[in-house]
């Protein structure tokens, strides 16, 4: 391994430890020439899960993308940390359990409005008008009535 620091090849482990979700071995090393100690990790290389964009193309699931609309879309709403970190993991469990570990991210799309939907109205709105892509307020209109027509039934 090569130090981070001075970039000298050699380097001894100082402790080595299985990471909380026992996916990874942590290993604190130290360089044999400048002493300084630097942290890696050790996973199983895997074939990464895939998402199926709308045009076709295919690019590596990430929890960030995911988060990041949820965030956006939960923003000054009372939709819990722990909530949000639940729904990324539902999803990337979807990915995971599908046979050949990539999903289309209109499947994404829907689960997440769908659940959304039944944890906060204004959330599912903000998220639907990106997902869905609304080009003008009839289309965002459209959308809150099929909201309160669903509500009612």
């Amino acid at each position: 391994m090569k130090c981070p620091f001075c970039n000298h090849m050699h380097d001894k482990v100082v402790d080595s430890r299985e990471s909380k979700e026992g996916d990874a071995i942590r290993r604190r090393r130290e360089c044999l020439e400048c002493d300084r100690r630097f942290t890696t990790y050790e996973r199983i290389d895997e074939v990464p899960y895939m998402v199926i964009k709308k045009d076709g193309r295919r690019e590596k699931f990430d929890r960030q993308k995911v988060l990041a609309g949820l965030l956006k879309a939960c923003e000054k709403r009372p939709v819990g940390m722990a909530r949000l970190a639940e729904l990324v993991n539902q999803v990337e469990s979807k990915v995971s359990d599908s046979p050949d570990r990539e999903i289309s991210t209109t499947e994404i799309g829907e689960f997440l409005m769908d659940t959304l939907r039944e944890i906060d109205k204004i959330a599912y709105v903000r998220f639907a008008s990106v997902y869905r892509d609304f080009q003008d307020e009839q289309a965002f209109f459209n959308e809150l009535k099929n909201l309160m027509r669903h509500k009612l039934t």
